[in-house]
């Protein structure tokens, strides 16, 4: 059992635990009133009144047409949504990376952005790969990994500035720390269709990276080769991209994604 955060109170994680019941029973029931809420909890009707309306405040329970009566909302099916996507992600991405990882012999990575970092998803090893490091749930700094610096050159304009501003750490002498160098790489990325780092986060660790689109054209994800710098060469990083972009474009498909109306449309953003 996960330990709760420092700093939780009694009360706070009581409220959760009782806001979650909350929520199950309507799943399990369909609909109900503030006193079957309350007889369910065993709480009193203003305690069950409040975890409703503080519930319907987020849009996870709405009241039905019948006042007093509840079911849950369309913030549900939101919270749905996302985690349905990153596992469609994950099982849509899983053949392409795995034949991705035979064929470059290095360890593929799907990463996802998430507030200021690039979280991976998943992760697979090629033969060749001598790390047996996991990289699955790791957060990693946007600027200085080959799918960070995709995911940020493909963010939104004012979300993409807002990461900009943020201190650009130092993790090794060849981390991009300057602004304007940095923008510099997200606008070529953006004109080139990939992503690379040259020892950027770790010494001795180089990466390339590509866009992974959903059937809407945002990108959603990145896929990304990690290797050695003594096997997977500046010179061997082109080479290696034009291998991460066909499987990035044939996740992206797989997702739902059809590049041929962006040629349509002249677009190649």
């Amino acid at each position: 059992m996960t330990e709760p955060a420092r700093g939780s109170s009694p009360a706070v994680i009581q409220s959760v635990d009782r806001a979650v019941a909350v929520l199950e029973l309507l799943a399990r029931e369909g609909e109900a009133s503030v006193t079957d809420v309350g007889t369910a909890l065993r709480v009193h009707k203003s305690t069950a009144f409040r975890l409703l309306a503080a519930l319907e405040a987020r849009g996870l329970v709405e009241q039905v047409a019948e006042r007093g009566r509840y079911r849950l909302g369309f913030g549900i099916v939101r919270l749905a949504a996302g985690a349905t996507m990153h596992l469609d992600l994950v099982e849509q991405s899983r053949p392409v990376t795995r034949r991705l990882a035979a064929e470059v012999g290095e360890t593929v990575n799907v990463a996802i952005l998430q507030s200021d970092c690039a979280v991976n998803v998943d992760q697979v090893r090629g033969p060749a790969a001598v790390t047996s490091h996991n990289w699955i749930g790791q957060r990693t700094p946007l600027h200085a990994t080959s799918s960070g610096k995709v995911l940020l050159a493909h963010a939104d304009p004012a979300e993409r500035e807002r990461l900009l501003s943020l201190p650009l750490e130092r993790f090794t002498p060849a981390t991009i720390t300057d602004q304007g160098v940095l923008r510099g790489q997200l606008e070529e990325i953006l004109h080139r269709g990939w992503g690379f780092t040259i020892e950027e986060l770790e010494r001795g660790l180089n990466a390339v990276a590509a866009p992974i689109r959903a059937h809407d054209r945002a990108v959603i994800a990145a896929v990304s080769v990690s290797g050695p710098s003594y096997r997977l060469t500046p010179e061997r990083i082109e080479s290696a991209a034009r291998a991460v972009v066909v499987a990035a474009r044939e996740i992206s498909e797989r997702l739902g994604y059809a590049e041929r109306n962006d040629k349509q449309t002249g677009s190649s953003r």
